[in-house]
């Protein structure tokens, strides 16, 4: 599980990792929540459904590769198959594809449950 993220980073990029998934995820919950009851289309409906899935674990940083890839392949999906603007969901899957290659950052559960531990010498 390692080699699926990069580094957690710690301090200003963290805090910018941080808030670009808060950030992303936000946006991507209430465009799931503004459109889904618009759109009568099946497909569309189950591309803003696993939309906001792969949201609410991109904002507390679970799977956040996972998360990211779901994203951008999400809005892709969503990019193709409405007649709006295209504008926010190529954004939206540019900022998922970004969060998936760059990784959670220090203030996420990846970084809990996958972060370098720091052992202790057992004679301390």
């Amino acid at each position: 599980m390692q080699r699926l993220f990069s580094t957690f980073a710690e301090g200003w990029p963290g805090a910018g990792l941080l808030l670009q998934r808060v950030l992303t995820s936000t946006i991507l919950l209430y465009l799931v929540v503004t459109q889904i009851l618009q759109n009568d289309t099946f497909g569309l409906r189950v591309a803003y459904g696993l939309a906001a899935v792969a949201g609410v674990f991109l904002l507390v940083g679970l799977w956040t590769p996972i998360a990211g890839i779901t994203i951008a392949i999400a809005e892709v999906w969503i990019a193709l198959g409405w007649s709006g603007s295209l504008l926010t969901p190529i954004v939206l899957a540019a900022l998922g594809g970004t969060v998936a290659m760059i990784g959670p950052g220090m203030w996420s559960i990846d970084a809990k449950l996958y972060g370098r531990k720091h052992l202790q010498d057992p004679r301390y």
